[in-house]
This record gives structure tokens, sequence and C-alpha cells, in this order.
């Protein structure tokens, strides 16, 4: 059976330079080296690329998709001013949002708060939501996480996890501002 050896060079010019100068000394005289360029070309090919000009812009190609990264999207500020002003000065969660689209980003508050690659119970985990707000109603909070999707549970209810998930850029920046407050 034929074991798979990768080949990697630095620099494809380079090594097509070494590779015709080694063939110039190992091939008769009659029979003509290949050029610089036909080396490349014939490398590139051996690669899967068309031709030389193919496997540089490719590699270019790629190089720049590395470099770019998406720009976070804007945090609307008002937004997060009419989050701040749920939750008290200690940055636990002081009421629930009256509005859907702030339920979820409060979550990502609380379900920040719940210990990572830990089993919970579910006494352990009221206490530990108990910890992250004030007006009472842990069992709302743990619904929500579990119906957003970050936590899981148990058909039995005996067992919850925290998913772990990257929090929204709203979820981040909110998650900061608490962060900055009850410093």
């Amino acid at each position: 059976m034929k074991t798979p050896l990768p080949l990697h060079a630095e620099d494809i010019s380079v090594f097509a330079r070494a590779l015709s100068r080694e063939l110039s000394g190992q091939l008769p005289d009659h029979v003509r080296t290949p050029g610089h360029l036909q080396l490349l070309n014939m490398l590139a090919r051996s690669s899967g690329f068309r031709n030389f000009q193919h496997l540089r812009a490719q590699r270019e190609a790629l190089a720049r998709l590395a470099e770019s990264k998406p720009a976070p999207p804007p945090v609307d500020a008002n937004r997060l001013r009419r989050l701040l002003r749920l939750f008290d000065g200690e940055g636990r969660l002081a009421r629930w949002p009256s509005r859907r689209g702030l339920e979820s980003v409060c979550l990502w508050v609380v379900w920040s708060r719940v210990p990572a690659r830990r089993v919970f119970t579910e006494q352990e985990l009221t206490v530990v939501l108990n910890a992250t707000h004030t007006f009472g109603d842990h069992p709302l909070l743990r619904r929500g996480l579990c119906d957003c999707g970050l936590m899981t549970r148990t058909p039995d209810g005996s067992e919850y996890r925290r998913v772990e998930a990257q929090p929204s850029a709203e979820a981040l920046a909110l998650l900061e501002l608490l962060r900055q407050r009850t410093v």
C-alpha cells in the first residue's frame, strides 16, 4: 500500500530553479531541459491547477479572504440604553423586557453567568439563575434559555447544560457595558 507523503515548498519559483538545475545535470546533452516557466507550469498542473498563473491567482485570493474579516454589525446605541435600564446597578436583570427582541439579548447576559461545561440539576440551576435577576421568576429564565437554544435539558428536566455559542454583537456590547458599570 502506498503512503502519501505531502510536499511543501515555501516558494515554487525557487523549487523550479533547483529542479531545473538538477534535471540539467541528469539529462543527456541532446535532451533540452525545460525552462523556468515551463517547470512552473508543470508543477502547477501536477498540483491540480491549469497553469502557474492559475495557482498564483488562487493563492492570492485565499490570502485576501484570510485577511478580510467581516465588520461587526453596527449596534444601536438607543437600543443598548433601553437594555441597560432593565438591569440594576449590580448587573442583575431587574425586570423582564416587554419586547420579544429585547428578551433574547437579556438571555445572553443570563447565559454568560451560567458556568460553562457543567451539568446542573434543576435546583442548582435555580440558585445560579436567582443570582442573575431580581424579579423572582427563575422558571421564565430557565424556559427562555432552553427555548432559545442557549441551554439543553433532559426530557425529564433532571439535567441542564449550557450550550457554548457566540453571543451576538449586541449582546457582547451589552455585556461590556454591564461589566464597566459594575467595576
